[in-house]
């Protein structure tokens, strides 16, 4: 979990001064739930089994992010998910996917310049520093 580690540092630290920790959390969750996934491209796929194709192409794509809500968010992650997220950081689960609706667009959006899907993870923390200070 070095990674991660480095991850939630990197965010935390952009965070500090707008004093918004909670945010810096929820990101550090997405990077690992990214990660415990096998990867960027097992999310997208995921997201295509669950009839959400169209809407996770369009924060790979170019174009602008199309909105996904809290309800399709858990939809696709699973509600177990979600409630140990949310457990984690002391969120109902309502408020955590509403978090994940939120950011995870941005997160994959970020990981993808050009519509370009990344070839490992290793960019995967300066990507979120990087969304984190923008």
């Amino acid at each position: 979990m070095g990674m991660l580690d480095a991850i939630a540092n990197q965010v935390m630290g952009s965070l500090a001064s707008s004093g918004d920790g909670r945010h810096a959390q929820v990101v550090n969750e997405i990077g690992g739930f990214i990660q415990s996934q096998g990867g960027l491209e097992n999310l997208v796929a995921n997201f295509h089994q669950k009839g959400l194709g169209n809407v996770v192409s369009s924060w790979i794509g170019s174009g602008q992010n199309l909105p996904i809500s809290a309800d399709q968010l858990t939809q696709v992650l699973g509600n177990a998910q979600v409630q140990a997220m949310a457990q984690k950081l002391g969120f109902s689960p309502q408020e955590m996917s509403g978090h994940l609706a939120e950011l995870l667009p941005q997160v994959v959006d970020k990981l993808t310049p050009g519509g370009a899907m990344p070839s490992g993870s290793g960019g995967l923390a300066s990507v979120l520093s990087g969304l984190m200070k923008g």
